[in-house]
């Protein structure tokens, strides 16, 4: 479970955050604070995964806060969530390694493209022990999953990101067609035709299984 911290000076904008939060699988909010200051006591002494992070607040505001964290080598990830447009203050805020930075007001898709590029990013570095280059294209975005080029006639890409999203979060390395219809109440015949699609552009691999009884499956597994 991935341990989020909210750091947010309004109440009401905090719990929206943390409701967006643990709407997606596999994110629980451990503690909302509502200034810099209380949030960098509390991640000194506990552990988190990932800040979601105001800039403007009371006390230490959320550039400081950053400043503070790396200069006491705590390299946990974050997230800037502000109304804060300025250039000069978007790049300052990059340049402290944040993971994405979402301008209010934003809608649920957004943050949850967000959370899922951390995920991403927290799969490869904490599930492998050698990373290689095709990895490091996947947390920078190299291959833009979003082109319309790639997709064949008769595929949407909102449906081809749902699925993509529930794959990276699936708990199991193999699947079959229809343990992830079952997740996204969708058709099987539907499901299918997206997954082949996956496996000609080698994000999947396909296995055949050969049961005792009745026909063999294909059972899926997430690229390398």
């Amino acid at each position: 479970m991935i341990k989020v911290l909210i750091v947010e000076d309004d109440p009401m904008v905090a719990q929206i955050n943390k409701k967006y939060s643990e709407s997606i699988e596999n994110f629980t909010v451990i503690k909302i604070c509502k200034d810099g200051k209380e949030a960098f006591s509390y991640i000194k002494e506990n552990n988190v995964d990932l800040v979601i992070l105001d800039i403007y607040m009371p006390k230490l505001n959320g550039v400081d806060l950053l400043k503070k964290m790396r200069k006491n080598q705590i390299l946990t990830d974050v997230i800037a969530v502000t109304a804060a447009q300025n250039v000069e203050k978007v790049d300052q805020v990059f340049k402290y390694g944040v993971v994405d930075y979402l301008i209010k007001p934003f809608e649920y898709k957004r943050f949850k493209e967000a959370l899922d590029k951390f995920m991403l990013k927290y799969k490869l570095l904490h599930e492998k022990t050698i990373v290689e280059q095709k990895d490091l294209d996947k947390i920078t975005n190299i291959k833009n999953k979003n082109s319309k080029t790639q997709l064949k006639k008769g595929l949407n890409i909102r449906t081809l990101n749902r699925i993509r999203s529930c794959i990276e979060c699936y708990k199991q390395t193999s699947f079959t067609n229809d343990d992830i219809a079952e997740k996204l109440k969708l058709s099987r015949i539907t499901i299918r035709r997206y997954m082949e699609y996956m496996v000609s552009i080698q994000e999947l691999k396909s296995e055949i299984e050969y049961g005792p009884i009745g026909r063999p499956k294909n059972i899926y597994v997430k690229g390398e």
